[in-house]
């Protein structure tokens, strides 16, 4: 399993908006080949904190999600409505194990 945990903080007057950006992006990635999971979440604390948590079967299915439609046309709607670069974390998932 392939993880990556993409922290992104996210100017105020743009959250709703972003929220809604994510909303779509997430509806079309859960239904790619390879998605485990596709989670976006607001911190309860700081409401212009956002954590994406994308799981893909493989490193190469992570990487398919990247040249989709949808991803694409996130990445280019959210660009100018964050505070600071978005931050991403790749991991190797060890369990729960994708294949049960």
């Amino acid at each position: 399993m392939h993880v990556t945990i993409v922290s992104v903080s996210v100017k105020p007057e743009n959250i709703d908006a972003f929220k809604e950006a994510c909303r779509l992006n997430h509806e079309s990635s859960v239904q790619e080949p390879g998605n485990l999971r596709f989670d976006i979440l607001q911190s309860a604390d700081e409401a212009t904190k956002f954590v994406l948590y994308e799981a893909y079967k493989t490193q190469q299915d992570a990487t398919a999600h990247k040249n989709t439609a949808h991803y694409l046309a996130w990445r280019e709607t959210v660009a100018d409505w964050m505070a600071e670069p978005r931050q991403g974390v790749s991991y190797n998932g060890l369990y729960p194990l994708g294949d049960k």
